[in-house]
């Protein structure tokens, strides 16, 4: 399939464009500077030609997650949402200059670095969960490294509300081989459990330097057959000697064909990945996961409406701004009782002000004069 060509970036207030960074399906993104603060950012904008109420109900469900979700430091950031003046919805992110998938098909990633990875992301995963989101599109791809090195998951476009057989979304996300079985087979668009599979997928990928299932002869590689393969789910193991058995019996355990034998959640996948660490001598990562009051709190509306309009007032009109207001735009129907009530006013004011005065010099006077008599 031809890929598709980029759409011109957009004019946006504040903002410079600056150059290109990819393009998917319905979105291109591009590098802009803004203005105030100084910094770089990634502009992520709907293509014009597919602006649907779908699409848009899509977009701003991924403003929304990101928005939610963001405070967490292994999501990417998102600092704005809003329409172009050409009227292309568009998102302003932390711009990240690299992705894992860049990274591992230089060369395969090491231990230590896809360890520290692994719990970052599952911590980040385990939050989205508690606040009811399913990812459902976790791929290397779609983790990406910030200015400072450290990864960060990104494109929750196909998010879904997490139910208990994930049967609710419309959209299966099929990136093959990163998906689970029963999500090939169409039994589920997604569950905590197939997500468990597509990170150690993931983790897999980045060990290994390809893809779960893939072979070396590319003409293998099809969509249908490395489907079939995915749907037999015999786990190969990476074969690096400095990958130990344990490792490849976690990720094997991820990648069961049962899902009842994966881990029971993103939070007990990191921690087993973290006895990985410990148990190789390094330093276990931070396990950074927002507490379920938080999630609580707020969770994310998905069934939010495309339409975001029309902005209501919330400010009271009987409100004491809004008696200060009337009170400074009054004036006197008699102009000329008006004149003549300044001055008067004025007069009052200054003779106050001046027996304020005097009275202090007296004080100070009287003061002036115990103080010489003391001395004497």
């Amino acid at each position: 399939m031809a890929r598709r060509q980029s759409s011109s970036p957009p004019v946006l207030p504040g903002y410079s464009y600056v150059r290109p960074l990819g393009s998917g399906g319905f979105a291109d993104v591009f590098l802009y500077e803004q203005d105030m603060p100084r910094r770089v950012v990634a502009i992520k904008v709907l293509v014009s030609d597919a602006i649907n109420p779908d699409v848009l109900r899509t977009f701003n469900g991924e403003a929304d997650i990101m928005a939610r979700l963001s405070a967490h430091p292994s999501i990417v950031t998102i600092y704005q949402a809003s329409i172009s003046a050409d009227g292309r919805p568009y998102l302003a992110m932390e711009y990240c200059p690299d992705t894992m998938s860049a990274r591992f098909k230089k060369a395969p990633l090491s231990v230590g670095e896809v360890l520290d990875a692994g719990v970052r992301i599952a911590a980040a995963l385990e939050t989205a969960h508690r606040s009811s989101v399913l990812h459902r599109d976790i791929k290397p791809s779609n983790v990406l490294v910030t200015s400072l090195g450290s990864p960060v998951l990104a494109d929750f476009g196909i998010a879904a509300a997490l139910s208990a057989d994930g049967e609710d979304a419309e959209v299966f996300a099929m990136s093959v081989p990163w998906s689970a079985p029963e999500v090939l087979a169409e039994k589920t668009t997604g569950t905590v459990a197939s997500e468990i599979w597509s990170l150690g997928a993931t983790l897999y990928t980045l060990l290994a330097g390809h893809s779960p299932f893939e072979l070396a002869d590319r003409s293998k590689n099809g969509r249908e057959l490395l489907s079939a393969r995915v749907a037999k789910a015999s786990y190969t193991k990476i074969g690096r000697h400095d990958v130990p058995e344990g490792l490849e019996a976690i990720l094997a355990r991820t990648m069961s064909k049962d899902p009842a034998k994966r881990p029971v959640s993103m939070y007990a996948f990191a921690e087993e990945l973290r006895m990985a660490q410990y148990q190789l001598g390094m330093p276990p990562t931070a396990l950074e996961v927002a507490a379920t009051e938080w999630a609580a709190a707020a969770p994310v509306n998905l069934a939010d409406s495309v339409a975001r309009g029309p902005v209501i007032s919330t400010v009271n009109k009987n409100s004491r701004r809004a008696v200060r207001a009337a009170q400074h735009s009054y004036r006197p129907a008699n102009d000329d009782d008006a004149r003549e009530s300044r001055p008067a006013s004025s007069a009052v004011k200054a003779g106050l002000i001046g027996a304020g005065i005097a009275v202090a010099v007296i004080a100070a006077a009287a003061v002036a004069i115990v103080t010489v008599l003391g001395g004497l």
